[in-house]
This record gives C-alpha cells, structure tokens and sequence, in this order.
C-alpha cells in the first residue's frame, strides 16, 4: 500500500527529462533544459568569482574544479536516472 496515492488511483506514465546520446545525453524536455541551465549559470557564476581572486590559470583551474566537477557528475546522475531506457 502507498501512502502517498489512492489505491483507485492510475499511475502516471513516466516522462522522460534526458535522451542518450552516445555517451553523454541531452535534455529531452523542459525540466532537462531547466536542469541543464541552471548548471550552467552555477558553473560559471563559480568561475566568475574564482577568477576574480586568482592570481594564475592553475588558481582558476584548482578553484573552479571542486564546483564544477561534482556539478556535472550530478546533473550526469538525474540525466542517466531521468533518461529513456
């Protein structure tokens, strides 16, 4: 039994938020473009303010990579979880 729906209840069908594309993949609806943007404009907001106090490219490039690395691994894990099968 589920708490969180009626038993008369139909489920939804599943909507899909990312397609493969060999081996990455791309957004298949809204939420995946949201999901997509919103990376996006967090990866560079973290450059932006990183390259504003390095001295060097490899102060930029060892600041930028605790963001943006882990951000791209999740939004590679929803993609993969979202995607069709």
């Amino acid at each position: 039994m589920n708490v969180l729906r009626m038993e008369d209840e139909a489920p939804r069908p599943a909507r899909h938020w990312f397609a493969p594309w060999g081996w990455i993949y791309r957004p298949n609806s809204l939420e995946g473009v949201l999901l997509v943007l919103l990376t996006l404009a967090f990866c560079v907001q973290v450059f932006l303010a990183v390259d504003r106090h390095a001295h060097s490219v490899t102060d930029t490039l060892y600041g930028v990579f605790p963001f943006v690395v882990p951000a791209a691994m999740l939004l590679n894990w929803v993609a993969s979880k979202t995607a069709r099968r």
